[in-house]
C-alpha cells in the first residue's frame, strides 16, 4: 500500500509542478476564423488581458477554414501543455452533426477550459430595407418569393441555423449564402447584396451603430442591455425562438486537471474584470464564471441541443 501511495504521488507530482511553473513562455491562441468576426473579437479581448494575469504574452493566430475545423485541428494536434489554446464559438459542437466525417472530434480531441460568454444573435437587414419590424419583413419576404437571400458567417454555424429556423417558423422562401466569416457577410448585407442575416452581436454592433444596417430583433428570450429598444423574436410573435451563440476556450485532449483549473481560474478572472465586463456587455455578451467541469457539462448539453436543431433543418456539409 505504501508503495502504491508513493507511486501515485510520484505520478501526479510532475503535473502539479507543471501547473505551478506555467507559463514559462508565450501562449498561442488559435482563432479558427478571419480577423473581425465575433470569435476573433471576443478571443482578442481575453488574449489582450490574460498577460496581465499570467505574466506571459498571448499571441493570436487566425487559422480560418472548414467551419473552424482547420484551426481546431491545429490545436488538437498540439501538446496538451497549455501553450496552445483554441478560442471558438458554439459551431465547435455543431460541426459533428453536419459532417459525416468531421476533421476533428469536438469531444474526444479537446479539453474544455472556460466559457467566455453567451451572446444573443441579432436579426439584421440593410439600412435601406423598408421593413420596420419582423412582421413587416416577413410580409415583404412573402411578397418577394425567390428574391430573399440570407447570409451567414459560415455554413452550419449558429447564425446559419437560426436563419433556417426562421425560414421554417415564418413560412418564407429564403436562400442561404454562406461567407468566410461575419465581416464580409456584413459588408454585403450593408451593400444590399443579401437581404437578411442573423449574426452575433460583437461583429454586428459597429455596423448597427454606424447606421449601415438596422436591427429588427434579438434572439434572446429577453431584451439585451446593449439594445434596449429592440424587441425579441418571441415578442415579434415567433414563440420559443431562443437561439444564441457562445464562445469558449479549449485545449488539446488529455490536459492535466490542475493545469486546466489554473487556466480556467485565470480566464474567469480576466472575464470578471470590470473593464472586460463592460466591453463584453457593450457587445451584448453575458460573461461567464463557469468552472472547467461546468463548461464541460455545458458542452455536452449544447452538443445534444444543436444536434436536434441540425436534424430538424436537415443541414449537411458532405
Amino acid at each position: 500500500m505504501r508503495f502504491l501511495l508513493v507511486l501515485v504521488i510520484w505520478t501526479l507530482t510532475p503535473f502539479s509542478a507543471m501547473a505551478q511553473a506555467f507559463p514559462s513562455k508565450q501562449i498561442r491562441m488559435v482563432i479558427p476564423y478571419p480577423p473581425g468576426g465575433p470569435t476573433d473579437v471576443l478571443g482578442r479581448i481575453v488574449a489582450a488581458k490574460l498577460p496581465e494575469s499570467i505574466g506571459q504574452q498571448v499571441v493570436v493566430d487566425n487559422k480560418p477554414g472548414a467551419s473552424g475545423q482547420i484551426g481546431a485541428g491545429d490545436v488538437a494536434r498540439a501538446a496538451p501543455d497549455g501553450y496552445t489554446l483554441l478560442a471558438n464559438a458554439s459551431i465547435h459542437v455543431i460541426n459533428p452533426h453536419v459532417y459525416s466525417k468531421p476533421l476533428v472530434d469536438a469531444v474526444k480531441d479537446f479539453t474544455p477550459i472556460a466559457l467566455i460568454g453567451i451572446v444573443p444573435l441579432v436579426m439584421v437587414v440593410p439600412a435601406s430595407q423598408s421593413a420596420r419590424d419582423v412582421k413587416e419583413f416577413i410580409a415583404w419576404a412573402k411578397a418577394n418569393p425567390g428574391k430573399v437571400n440570407f447570409a451567414s458567417s459560415s455554413t452550419a454555424s449558429a447564425p446559419h441555423l437560426a436563419g433556417e429556423h426562421f425560414k421554417q417558423v415564418a413560412g418564407i422562401d429564403m436562400q442561404h449564402v454562406p461567407y468566410k466569416g461575419s465581416a464580409p457577410a456584413l459588408a454585403d448585407l450593408a451593400g444590399g447584396q443579401v437581404q437578411l442575416m442573423f449574426d452575433s452581436m460583437p461583429s454586428s454592433m459597429p455596423f448597427i451603430r454606424g447606421g449601415k444596417i438596422k436591427v429588427l430583433a434579438v434572439s434572446n428570450p429577453k431584451r439585451v442591455a446593449a439594445l434596449p429598444n429592440v424587441p425579441t423574436l418571441i415578442e415579434a410573435g415567433l414563440a420559443d425562438f431562443d437561439l444564441g451563440t457562445w464562445y469558449g476556450i479549449w485545449g488539446p485532449a488529455n490536459m492535466p486537471r490542475d493545469l486546466v483549473a489554473r487556466l480556467n481560474a485565470e480566464i474567469v478572472k480576466v472575464v470578471g474584470l470590470p473593464d472586460t465586463r463592460e466591453r463584453l456587455a457593450a457587445l451584448g455578451a453575458e460573461p461567464s464564471a463557469y468552472t472547467a467541469d461546468e463548461f464541460a457539462a455545458f458542452n455536452r448539453r449544447e452538443t445534444e441541443r444543436w444536434g436536434r436543431i441540425v436534424r430538424a433543418a436537415n443541414v449537411k456539409l458532405d
